[in-house]
């Protein structure tokens, strides 16, 4: 095995009992009460500082999109702030018991998505921070999630703290489940959308349950077909993706012809050379397309500026697409707190961490190290643009179905922790009671604070012309 999951190597062979003891113990040096806590220091990184260090990597013309994007509010400044928060949770209390954490686990980073057999499963979906760092990190930066778009969809001081509550509550009942579990349960343990349905058809209303049944039509409606007919047209009788700058700029139009030319060599090799991380069958499947056309694509918010590639393959004819997104993979914003990656590449760290958080992944989903047109190697993971992917509309939510969601989040969150840490001492830390509940819901509301302080840092920082912004 590649990476030393540091998190697991002194414990994973303790009896139940032994790390029952331990999970309790660190009660006694971090108190469940203490994660409320939430101070700046004093010597504080400027936020905007931590922003524009990111953005000193990244394409420079692509850069004044993600400063526009999160400026427009607080959650889409949040959903761009994962480096600044590592940096403050870095300062907060932590059991020590270390997990596989997603790194960046704000609610809109939970959704529908396909699993290879071609069901509709719920489960988290970005992991570009992903590394070994402690649970409750990734429980507090979902918490905060919460109250940030509670507060944008005016709910009151009480409901916000009701929706933290079901949600870190249903983290906290659902380690106790897997605690009591074997490994493989747990390793299995997956949350199929007709299974979910069934699981809380008692506390939907018929309302409720009509919009659960769309949410399921359009995450199955948003495929590789529907990205082929949104993305691409014909020109001269062959598909072609068809630009939208500065959003989704085709290769052809990007550069000129000798760097152009030098830059699809390599991501062509990209893309061959990557399939050689696919399991055989599907580096096989991946075999029969050919490459048809490329562009460079804008995505996300936090993740603008950062080189993302979509290549269009074509296989059996030209109605038969498959659209793949390499999209670059750099450090993550977790590694100064606890320590560098011990994967060779930045793309097999996410990749790792995904198919070991996942309860299935994409089954093209891989890695690759290439050189660009300037000369610096970069490392890309590979995956499918789209496949059945139906995204939370936090800003449509009441606080009834926020607090549903958060239960679905909280509970798809400790299944993942739960493959890679000690379950058994997390269940036992956190107990059966909800002061940690409690706790969090009080942290997540200092958090939102500071978020909203940060992001007028930032609107001051474009209106001053320290950073520029540009609409995108």
């Amino acid at each position: 095995m590649t990476e030393k999951h540091r998190f697991g190597d002194e414990t994973r062979h303790l009896t139940p009992q032994e790390r029952v003891a331990r999970g309790k113990a660190a009660r006694s040096t971090v108190p469940r009460s203490s994660h409320a806590e939430f101070q700046p220091g004093s010597k504080r990184t400027d936020p905007v500082e931590i922003i524009e260090r990111q953005s000193a990597t990244r394409v420079p013309e692509l850069v004044p999109i993600r400063y526009s994007r999160m400026s427009e509010a607080p959650f889409r400044f949040y959903r761009g702030a994962a480096a600044i928060m590592a940096a403050d949770l870095a300062e907060t209390p932590h059991t020590g018991i270390r997990v596989q954490c997603c790194g960046d686990a704000h609610m809109l980073n939970f959704r529908l998505l396909a699993s290879p057999e071609r069901r509709l499963m719920f489960d988290i979906n970005d992991f570009d921070e992903t590394l070994p760092g402690p649970w409750e990190w990734d429980v507090k930066r979902l918490s905060a999630s919460f109250v940030i778009a509670g507060r944008a969809n005016g709910f009151s001081t009480k409901e916000r703290a009701s929706v933290v509550r079901s949600a870190v509550g249903s983290y906290r009942e659902r380690m106790q489940s897997f605690a009591q579990m074997t490994n493989l349960d747990v390793w299995y343990a997956r949350f199929d959308a007709d299974e979910l349905e069934q699981q809380f058809d008692r506390v939907l209303s018929a309302g409720q349950r009509d919009r659960w049944e769309q949410a399921r039509e359009r995450a199955r409606a948003h495929d590789t077909l529907q990205v082929f007919d949104k993305l691409t047209h014909v020109v001269g009788g062959r598909r072609r993706i068809a630009s939208d700058p500065p959003l989704l700029v085709r290769l052809q139009d990007l550069l000129p012809d000798a760097k152009r030319g030098a830059l699809e060599k390599e991501i062509g090799r990209l893309i061959e050379h990557y399939g050689e991380t696919l399991p055989t069958d599907r580096r096989f499947l991946l075999q029969n397309y050919r490459i048809a056309d490329m562009a460079r694509k804008v995505v996300g918010v936090g993740s603008v500026g950062t080189r993302c590639w979509i290549i269009l393959l074509l296989g059996k004819d030209d109605q038969d697409p498959l659209f793949l997104q390499a999209k670059e993979a750099d450090e993550s914003v977790l590694a100064p707190y606890v320590g560098a990656s011990t994967f060779r590449t930045q793309g097999e760290r996410v990749v790792a961490g995904q198919r070991l958080m996942q309860a299935t992944s994409d089954v093209f989903l891989g890695w690759e190290r290439v050189q660009g047109i300037d000369g610096r190697r970069r490392d890309f993971y590979v995956r499918q643009l789209r496949d059945w992917k139906g995204i939370a509309m936090a800003e449509n939510m009441s606080p009834r179905r926020m607090a549903l969601f958060g239960r679905l989040c909280g509970a798809t969150l400790a299944r993942a922790h739960a493959r890679s840490g000690d379950r058994i001492a997390i269940a036992a830390y956190l107990g059966s009671g909800d002061a940690f509940d409690r706790a969090l819901a009080t942290f997540a509301e200092l958090y939102a604070d500071q978020n909203e302080k940060d992001h007028q840092a930032l609107v001051d920082a474009i209106r001053t012309g320290r950073v520029p912004a540009e609409a995108g």
